[in-house]
C-alpha cells in the first residue's frame, strides 16, 4: 500500500505528464479536434495507477499514444516510457518487449491516417522511429538496472540478517553449555545436600531449622530457573522444543499448583511458522508461571484461537497479585519483545472485574 506521499506523487506525475502533453499539442498548432485531446490527457492520468497494475497502464498509455497519433496529435510517448520504466522495474520484462514492438509497428500506420505524406514525411517518420526506439532502450534499461540492484540490495541484506542470526544462536548455544558446565552441577549438589539434611533431620525428629529450609527451596527453584533459561537459550529457528502442542504440559503443571485452569483451542488446527508456535508457547508459559507464583489466583484461562490470518493467545485470572506496576517485569518485556518481533501485538493489563489479562495476536502469513 502506498502513503499519502507515495500517493501525492504519483498524482502529481500524471497530471502533470497529461498537462505536458496537452500543452505540447496545443503549443504546435496541430489539425485536431478537441476530443482527440482526451487520449493524452488518459495516458497521462493513467499513471496514478501505474503501481499497482503495471501491465493495464502500460497497454493503457500505449492505445492512447497510437490513439492520438491517429487522431491527428503529433506527441512524444512521454507516459507510456514512464510505464516501460515502471514495469521493467517492477519485473514485468515480457509485457515491456511485446508492448513496445506493437507500440512501434502501430505508429507509422497511425501516422498514415492522420496525415498521409510522400518522400519527406518518410524520412521524418524513419528518423522518429529510430529516436523512438533509443528512447525505449534506454528507458527500459534504466528500469531493469533498477530492479537488479535494488534485488542485490534485499539479498545483501537478508545475507547480513542471516548470517547475524546464526552467529546469534551460535553465542547463545555457547552461553548455553557454559551455564551448564559452570552451574547446573553446582547447584545440584546444594540442592542435594539440602535435601538430605532435611530427611535426616526429621528422620532423627529434630526440628529443621529455617534456614536450611530455605536453602532447600531456593535450591529446587534455581534449578528449575536454570533449566527454563537453558531450555529458552537452546531454543532456535530451526528445530524449536516447544509448540502449542506442548501447551498441554504447561496446564498441567499450572494445575498442579491447585489452579483452576481451563484450556479452550477454538479454530481448525493449521500448520503456523515455527517463529509463531514458539513465541505462543512462551507466553503462555511466562503468563502461568506469573499466575502462579505472583497472583494468588484461583481460576485461570487459556485461549488459543487459529484464525485465517492470526494466531490469537488469550490468558487471564482473577488473581489480586499481577498488577502491571510502574516497572514492567522482565518476563513482560520479554513477552513483548517477541511479540513485536513477529510484527504482531501484545496486550497486558489489570481486568477490569480484577485479576489480569495477557492478550496477543501473532499474523500469520498463509501460503497461496
Amino acid at each position: 500500500m502506498r502513503d499519502r506521499r507515495g500517493v501525492a506523487w504519483d498524482w502529481g506525475i500524471g497530471v502533470g505528464v497529461a498537462a505536458i502533453l496537452v500543452v505540447t499539442g496545443v503549443s504546435g498548432a496541430q489539425s485536431a479536434s478537441w476530443p482527440a485531446y482526451l487520449l493524452p490527457v488518459v495516458g497521462g492520468l493513467a499513471l496514478v495507477w501505474r503501481r499497482e497494475w503495471p501491465r493495464v497502464v502500460l497497454g493503457v498509455t500505449g492505445v492512447c499514444a497510437v490513439g492520438a497519433q491517429a487522431a491527428g496529435l503529433d506527441l512524444p510517448a512521454v507516459a507510456y516510457l514512464v510505464a516501460v520504466y515502471t514495469a521493467m522495474r517492477a519485473g514485468h520484462r515480457w509485457p515491456v518487449v511485446i508492448g513496445s514492438v506493437g507500440l512501434l509497428l502501430a505508429l507509422p500506420f497511425a501516422d498514415m491516417l492522420a496525415e498521409p505524406g510522400g518522400a519527406a514525411a518518410d524520412s521524418f517518420r524513419h528518423a522518429r522511429s529510430v529516436l523512438e526506439i533509443g528512447w525505449l532502450v534506454g528507458v527500459a534499461g534504466a528500469g531493469e538496472a533498477l530492479r537488479q540492484a535494488e534485488r542485490r540490495a534485499d539479498e545483501a541484506e537478508r545475507t547480513k540478517e542471516e548470517t547475524a542470526r546464526r552467529r546469534a544462536n551460535e553465542e547463545r548455544l555457547h552461553i548455553a553449555r557454559e551455564l551448564h558446565d559452570s552451574l547446573t552441577h553446582q547447584i545440584s549438589v546444594i540442592k542435594v545436600q539440602a535435601e538430605a539434611a532435611v530427611h535426616l533431620a526429621r528422620k532423627r525428629g529434630e526440628e529443621v531449622p529455617p534456614a536450611l529450609l530455605a536453602i532447600r527451596d531456593a535450591g529446587r527453584e534455581a534449578t528449575r530457573e536454570l533449566r527454563a533459561t537453558l531450555g529458552a537459550l537452546r531454543d532456535d529457528d530451526v528445530s524449536p522444543p516447544r509448540g502449542i502442542d506442548h501447551v498441554n504440559g504447561l496446564v498441567e503443571q499450572a494445575r498442579a499448583t491447585g489452579l483452576d485452569l481451563t484450556l479452550t483451542i477454538d479454530g481448525p488446527r493449521q500448520d503456523v511458522p515455527a517463529a509463531v508456535e514458539r513465541t505462543a508457547y512462551r507466553i503462555v508459559q511466562e503468563s502461568l508461571t506469573n499466575i502462579t507464583r505472583h497472583a494468588d489466583a484461583a481460576r485461570a484461562e487459556v485461549r488459543i484461537d487459529f484464525r485465517p490470518d492470526a494466531l490469537d493467545i488469550l490468558v487471564e485470572d482473577d488473581g489480586t497479585g499481577a498488577t502491571a506496576g510502574p516497572t514492567p517485569g522482565v518476563g513482560l518485556l520479554g513477552m513483548r519483545e517477541r511479540v513485536t518481533a513477529l510484527g504482531g501485538r501484545l496486550r497486558a493489563e489489570p481486568r477490569t472485574g480484577g485479576g489480569f489479562t495477557v492478550h496477543a495476536e501473532l499474523p500469520v502469513e498463509r501460503k497461496s
